[in-house]
């Protein structure tokens, strides 16, 4: 469990007796913690700032384990999670693995299906933020280039050549090269492929991230 050593297991279980169990196991393998009775409880608490994911009981007093779940989504709050249960069946687990959860566990379960299911949901988790900090590394670069440079950078990742652009923007290839050159230097970009991946990233292309102000209609060349 050395990868997820520094990772939260957050745990929602109305039995005292299973929550006091798998704190204990959980810590036994050096995972942080922290346990709630109840889907309130646990709306009510603060998320790590790590990776940590979410161990849930299926049938819980209010909110079930599943509509906390959905409740997540809903929110947009990419947490993975695992449910446990006394009461599954098919339909159930199901609906659980649909909906995106890492495992579905009928109790009694094997600890070590629970922490090969931990170990996949932080891994999971800490990848997540690992790329969602990239891109907000992006975005932070993005906004560095000016209105002109934005426009190069789209006509570059659309597949457009220097004369191209030159030609589309109206100013003199040499201004182009200049505009580029800064586009790849403030970007960190070593190649147009990277360049490519880097708009991809920042949504899908970059013509959804480009100022509506400055924003061309880009036909990428064939």
């Amino acid at each position: 469990m050395t990868e997820a050593s520094a990772g939260t297991v957050i745990v929602v279980d109305d039995d005292p007796a299973m929550r006091e169990a798998l704190r204990n196991l959980l810590r036994s393998v050096g995972l942080l913690v922290e346990t709630y009775a109840s889907g309130a409880e646990f709306f009510c608490a603060q998320l790590s700032g790590g990776p940590c994911c979410l161990v849930v009981d299926v049938r819980l007093p209010g909110k079930s384990g599943l509509e906390i779940h959905d409740e997540l989504v809903r929110s947009n709050v990419a947490l993975p999670v695992i449910f446990i249960t006394g009461h599954g069946d098919i339909p159930m687990s199901v609906r659980a693995m649909k909906a995106g959860a890492v495992e579905f566990l009928t109790k009694p379960f094997r600890d070590q299906d629970l922490l090969e299911a931990i170990q996949t949901a932080l891994v999971r988790d800490s990848t997540a933020r690992e790329n969602d900090q990239a891109v907000a590394r992006l975005r932070l670069s993005f906004e560095t280039l000016t209105p002109r440079e934005r426009e190069v950078m789209a006509l570059v990742v659309a597949g457009y050549r220097n004369k191209q652009i030159a030609a589309d923007l109206e100013v003199r290839e040499i201004t182009v090269k200049v505009h580029r050159g800064q586009v790849m230097r403030k970007m960190g970009a070593r190649s147009v492929a990277a360049l490519v991946r880097m708009a991809d990233c920042l949504g899908g292309g970059l013509e959804k991230v480009v100022s509506p102000l400055n924003q061309r209609i880009i036909n990428p060349i064939r």
